[in-house]
This record gives structure tokens, C-alpha cells and sequence, in this order.
């Protein structure tokens, strides 16, 4: 697994360049619709058994085809970056609109454990990662990492993707849009 990591900027104590504030930077980007997808993983180290993690996601990818690669973005030194840097496989389930309360569950933050968090959602375990995937999702991808690049606060996640499938043909995709989930009109 290559591992990137970025250099020290000459203006990296400017915190934004041009003067952009964070209010004015989430504003700008909360009127870019996004789609919504649940990252997994299985932590094996984690009790007797392993625990499965998962984390909303909207900032989600494609980035090539040949080989077939995806990116996520997670915030450093999350639960979900943590267990990314050392498990390399995990799963993503693109989200329909019928499971808004899936992609709000997961996006609470400060939790310490996801296992009630699964506990009631239908999900088969990827055969190729070992992590959860969701019933009813659009499509589900199995990954493996094959590089992570350090960029600001977050981590970007490229993964190869080992397996994709379109379960579900019901529905359209829940979508994030200012600040809330949404659907197509």
C-alpha cells in the first residue's frame, strides 16, 4: 500500500487563502448536492469478535475506471480513519432516500461504539472485505485501500474497488443538499 502524505505549505499558518472564512466556505459548498453513502468496516481488534464501523459519508467518488478506484474523504483521527489506516478492506452502500435514518444514525458524532448502531439495519457481509453492507442500498462497492493522501483536516481514501453490485433498483438516491437530505424531484 503506498502511503502519501503532503509537505509543509509556505503559507500553511494562512488559514484560508484569499480571506475565505469556514462560514463562507461551508456555505459555498452546502449548494453542491451530493450523494449519500455509508462507509464499513470490520474491525477485527476490537472485542473477541471484531466490532463493524460505519460512517456517512457525501464527500464519495469516483476517481478512475481502469484500474476501477473510488475515493473517500474522513476526517483525521476520526473512529473511521483510524480503523482505515489499518484495515485496508471496507465497503460503501450507496444510500436510497428510503434510508435517511440510516445516513443520520451514522453521522452522530461523538459515539464510542457502532455495535447498536447495526443492530436493527438489514445487512450481508461482504465476502470479499468483511464488512457490512446495506440492504435495500442502491448499489454496494467492496474496497481496499491503495493509497491514503493527507489534505488539510481530512484523509482522502483511495480504494480499488474488488466488487460492485446493484441490489436494489428501488427508489431514487438520497442526496445531501444545504445542510439536509433531499431526494430528486
Amino acid at each position: 500500500m503506498l502511503q502519501t502524505t503532503s509537505l509543509p505549505r509556505p503559507d500553511a499558518d494562512i488559514p484560508h487563502a484569499g480571506g475565505v472564512s469556514n462560514d463562507e466556505f461551508r456555505a459555498a459548498l452546502a449548494r453542491l448536492a451530493a450523494g449519500v453513502v455509508l462507509v464499513t468496516a470490520h474491525d477485527p481488534e476490537d472485542g473477541p469478535r471484531g466490532e463493524d464501523v460505519g460512517m456517512t459519508a457525501t464527500a464519495f467518488m469516483s476517481v478512475s475506471l481502469d484500474p476501477p478506484l473510488v475515493m473517500v474523504s474522513v476526517r483525521n483521527e476520526s473512529r473511521m480513519d483510524d480503523i482505515l489506516e489499518r484495515q485496508p478492506l471496507w465497503g460503501v452502500s450507496v444510500l436510497s432516500q428510503s434510508q435517511r435514518h440510516i445516513a443520520g444514525r451514522f453521522a452522530m458524532k461523538g459515539r464510542v461504539s457502532d455495535r447498536l448502531l447495526f443492530e436493527d439495519i438489514p445487512y450481508e457481509r461482504g465476502a470479499e472485505t468483511g464488512a457490512p453492507l446495506v440492504g435495500g442500498a442502491l448499489s454496494v462497492l467492496q474496497c481496499r485501500t491503495e493509497q491514503r493522501v493527507t489534505a488539510g483536516d481530512h484523509t482522502l481514501v483511495i480504494g480499488r474497488v474488488l466488487t460492485a453490485a446493484n441490489p436494489s433498483a428501488e427508489g431514487g438516491p438520497l442526496l445531501y443538499f444545504r445542510g439536509k437530505y433531499g431526494k430528486l424531484d
